[in-house]
């Protein structure tokens, strides 16, 4: 019932600590058993003539007797609970009338002295008042009785007694109400059973023990109850009466505590909380009989009972059955807290104010009882929380676990609590939607957006291409939970978005406008690239970090391999103008924008150790219409933000990032691919040359806490158009044309860009991965993409030809604040 309600976790160590309360309690029912025997057939026994006595008395002798009762418990077991069950009520007949005869003993057996045993080493040793006194039905003796003052117990070494003592040993006589839910399997409707069984007899015994203790306190001396443990025996009556009565109540006891812990450690085994360390449990049973869990929870118990003293096994019975309470109330005050739908308990006077009630009391009661016996079943519990969750093969199972319920309740609130109109630049975070079309071959893309989302939200989201209506079921059902085993394999933080839509940039559309949830909303979409290139299979790659053969043999609703790579013959579901169109649209949505390119060479393990690989560079820079001032708007801040993110996760602390300005030369005919200076931020102590937009630039990175090194590039190549005329640029950003024919798009050259791509390349030998500034894509009317989108894709395929592992960011709104 734990595991089903709070996870397998804290169902097997709570089952655990159950199952040996079970055997401790059986154990300690035993022992009682025997203290009856030999107090009554023992040295100077009440049912035997003076000076003789039937049984020897001795600590291995009574360790004999306890055995031997275990044995006839371990022969009952093993026949079965359905004997057990059919003398049940027998036993309760015998115990009730031996219980009456005690009641009307109180009335009817006059004043007299009782002699205190032999066993109680004490007082039998002192010169008088051996003896106490039983005086009847008195208003005086009440009175003495009615406050506290504890003596000795003679039965553990004269150890004083304490209210803990007592309470452990009494609280030991009610952890029977977990005896119906431990037999469910063998009543035919527990869910009403139980609940009247268990109250019946709650109430039943609680009015025993009140009539009982309010007649004992007005009859017998407080000598005599300190004294003689077995002081209504004496009396009774007839004084068979007790013996007969205090036999078969602990001897009924501890035969239902073994099949109980045997019913625990089955399921245990069956649940397979503790994977083949229990499978014997399992294997070993015959006719619906747990034979093996039998044997081991009677061989527990033959353990338990060398402690001896019954009071000290009082204590760590008692502690470790309201360990078990306190679990029960804490899974129906979850359950209650949680407003779970299908939580509804008929009990009417339940609520979450029992519950706590019932959990704070049990926690507290365990401390005061024993705080060492407690901290150490806790730290127990705890220890075995710990190594269930990391070991236990339970720990997949899907049965449901209260902190779902729970977190969902939380989130929901807090969510409601997070107000997008409050959003503020100081505390903007990136919140990445990634577009995934196969993630076979997106495995690094996949982790290296993930380091960069920097603790925000992280969506994987997936386009089907096709019509809703073809389908027989919705495809997106069946590979959900495929992709959310992607995410536990490659061991990123991500959500899961799949749609199917009839192109995947009208599929983009929609996954803009739903995924995430309230405030939490992606603002920054991340696109691969598109270019010819072959996709690699990073799942059956015999070098790849993210090799798996989960998805090897599984197969979608329409018949087809899972994540099936795309065969060069086939041709693409998106084109060049598409593309192209879902980043215009992403911007007129005012999303972030981020396309990655040649991501299928990043191996981050080997940016991690390699001594070659020492950069992440920043070139915030327009290439296709560059100003002195791109660094400092909206892209270059956010270009900066996202290169910081990265430099601060581990695997990529220990490069170096390094941010790259160029300075413009008037009427400049050469290229110069040198880096003439490099610049720090002032903090680092180095010297700032007086270049305004160096001193600029530092000052920014400085402001923003952002330590990075500054690489002056002197000026940028011609662009030359198509024609071979050469297009200059001024230091007012002012295009000046050598020929009157018009270059292939915004005045940009083809050979402009191969000169670009070269000067990038020689400073990217020892970059891990660089930012480059995504020029924003025309705004055009739809008849007039097809000509002019793939113009501009091919321009920033030329850009980026051979470098590292490329980010082509544009930015749209502001990401970073120097103000308090």
């Amino acid at each position: 019932m734990i595991s089903r309600t709070l996870g397998p976790e804290f169902g097997g160590s709570i089952g655990t600590l159950f199952f040996l309360a079970n055997v401790v309690s059986s154990a300690l029912y035993i022992t009682g058993c025997t203290e009856g025997l030999v107090e009554n057939f023992g040295p100077s026994g009440y049912l035997v003539p003076d000076g003789m006595h039937v049984l020897p008395d001795g600590r291995w002798w009574r360790f004999l007797y306890c055995s031997v009762l275990n044995v006839l418990n371990l022969l009952v077991c093993l026949v079965g609970a359905s004997l057990f069950a059919k003398t049940s009520v027998a036993i309760l007949a015998v115990v009730c009338i031996c219980l009456l005869s005690v009641m009307i003993s109180f009335f009817t057996v006059g004043p007299h002295e009782v002699a205190i045993p032999d066993a109680n080493t004490l007082v039998q040793n002192a010169t008088e008042h051996v003896k106490g006194n039983f005086t009847g039905l008195s208003l005086y003796t009440m009175k003495e009785n009615l406050f506290p003052s504890f003596g000795r117990d003679y039965s553990s070494n004269g150890e004083i007694v304490q209210f803990a003592t007592v309470f452990g040993v009494l609280f030991s006589g009610v952890t029977g109400i977990m005896a119906g839910a431990n037999m469910s399997g063998e009543l035919k409707n527990p869910a009403r059973n139980i609940p009247r069984g268990t109250l019946s007899a709650v109430a039943f015994t609680f009015f025993c023990y009140i009539i009982v203790s309010v007649l004992t306190a007005g009859t017998c001396d407080r000598f005599l109850l300190q004294n003689n443990f077995i002081f209504m025996m004496p009396i009774n009556i007839w004084p068979p009466f007790v013996a007969i009565g205090i036999l078969t109540a602990t001897f009924s006891a501890s035969l239902s505590n073994l099949i109980g812990s045997s019913r625990v450690l089955e399921a245990l085994a069956k649940d397979n909380v503790f994977g083949n360390l229990l499978q014997f449990v399992v294997r070993g049973v015959w006719k619906g009989n747990p034979i093996a869990a039998v044997l081991v929870s009677w061989m527990l118990v033959e353990f338990i009972m060398l402690i001896g003293s019954l009071n000290m096994i009082a204590q760590i019975n008692s502690v470790l059955f309201l360990l078990s309470y306190l679990a029960t109330n804490l899974a129906c005050l979850g359950l209650e807290l949680a407003s779970a739908p299908n939580f509804r308990p008929s009990f009417k006077y339940f609520s979450w104010h029992t519950a706590l009630i019932g959990l704070l009391g049990t926690l507290v009661m365990m401390f005061i009882i024993n705080p060492i016996y407690a901290s150490c079943s806790i730290v127990l519990c705890l220890m075995l929380v710990i190594a269930l969750h990391l070991f236990s093969p339970s720990r997949d199972y899907q049965w449901g676990s209260i902190s779902q319920a729970l977190i969902f309740h939380q989130v929901r609130k807090y969510l409601l609590m997070l107000d997008s109109r409050k959003d503020h630049v100081k505390f903007w975070r990136p919140q990445m939607l990634l577009l995934v079309g196969n993630p076979r071959s997106s495995c690094p893309l996949i982790h290296f957006v993930n380091d960069m989302k920097k603790s925000g939200l992280y969506v994987l989201g997936h386009v089907k291409v096709g019509e809703f209506s073809d389908f027989p079921l919705d495809p997106t059902l069946d590979e959900y939970t495929h992709w959310l085993t992607l995410v536990d394999h490659l061991k990123v933080k991500a959500f899961i978005e799949i749609t199917v839509a009839h192109s995947i940039r009208e599929g983009m559309l929609h996954m803009i406008r739903m995924s995430g949830l309230g405030a939490m909303k992606p603002n920054t979409i991340v696109l691969g690239f598109y270019d010819e290139e072959s996709p690699k299979d990073f799942f059956e790659s015999t070098e790849s970090q993210y090799k798996t053969s989960l998805f090897s043999d599984v197969e979608t609703s329409e018949g087809r391999r899972l994540f099936e790579l795309r065969s060069v013959n086939n041709g693409k579901s998106l084109d060049a103008t598409q593309f192209v169109g879902m980043i215009a649209d992403i911007l007129k949505m005012k999303k972030n924008v981020c396309v990655c390119r040649h991501f299928h060479n990043l191996d981050k393990s080997a940016v991690s150790r390699s001594t070659t690989i020492k950069y992440v560079d920043v070139w915030p820079v327009n290439f296709f219409q560059p100003d002195e001032m791109d660094p400092f708007d909206t892209t270059g801040h956010f270009m900066l933000q996202l290169a910081c993110i990265i430099n601060m996760v581990p695997g990529w602390k220990n490069l170096t990032l390094r941010v790259f300005q160029y300075t413009v030369a008037h009427q400049q005919t050469s290229v110069d691919l040198e880096v003439t200076s490099t610049v720090e931020p002032p903090h680092k102590n180095t010297h700032v040359p007086s270049h305004t937009s160096a001193e600029r630039l530092c000052n920014l990175l400085q402001s923003l806490r952002i330590a990075a090194t500054i690489h002056q590039v002197p000026g940028l190549p011609p662009q030359i158009n198509a024609e071979g005329g050469c297009v200059m640029v001024n230091a007012n950003n002012s295009n000046v044309r050598t020929s009157s024919a018009q270059p292939l798009l915004n005045n940009v050259s083809r050979t402009y860009l191969l000169s670009v791509n070269q000067l990038i390349r020689q400073h990217s030998e020892q970059t891990a991965a660089t930012f480059i500034y995504l020029p924003p894509p025309p705004s055009l009317p739809i008849w007039e993409e097809r000509e002019v989108y793939p113009q501009f894709l091919q321009l920033l395929t030329e850009l980026t030809a051979d470098l590292p592992p490329t980010i082509l960011v544009h930015g749209v709104s502001a990401v970073t604040s120097t103000t308090l």
